[in-house]
């Protein structure tokens, strides 16, 4: 890592947390709301948990309240989608549309493994 990142590695993670959280949080309010160009598609109880999923795990993940367990349903999820929606139409995620999900669901799992950190709730409610 370049030495002059390496002071601020900790704020870089509370900010790639918050960025990601937001971006999936938006995910869910397009599924669920139509918000920010979402086309209305027909719901059935699986878009609704998986929006529910991205609405509420996002809003989490970038706040950083139990961001880890937060991430962790999250990155299920997003495997989920992966192999139910993309793998089946290519076996590399750039043949089948699911580099995002592919995405996702790495950097949820890494979250995960480090829970809030930093310029979170969680890190705000031990001070």
């Amino acid at each position: 890592m370049p030495g002059f990142l390496t002071a601020h590695s900790e704020n870089i993670y509370g900010l790639m947390r918050i960025v990601v959280g937001l971006t999936f949080l938006c995910h869910g309010m397009q599924k669920l709301f139509g918000m920010f160009g979402g086309m209305p598609v027909e719901m059935n109880a699986l878009l609704y948990t998986a929006g529910a999923i991205e609405l509420v795990g996002g809003a989490l993940i970038m706040i950083g309240l139990r961001a880890g367990w937060a991430a962790f349903i999250c990155s299920g999820t997003m495997a989920a989608a992966y192999f139910m929606a993309h793998q089946p139409q290519g076996a590399l995620p750039i043949q089948n549309q699911g580099e995002l999900a592919a995405v996702y669901c790495w950097v949820f799992l890494y979250i995960a493994s480090r829970g809030s950190g930093a310029l979170s709730v969680d890190a705000a409610m031990k001070e």
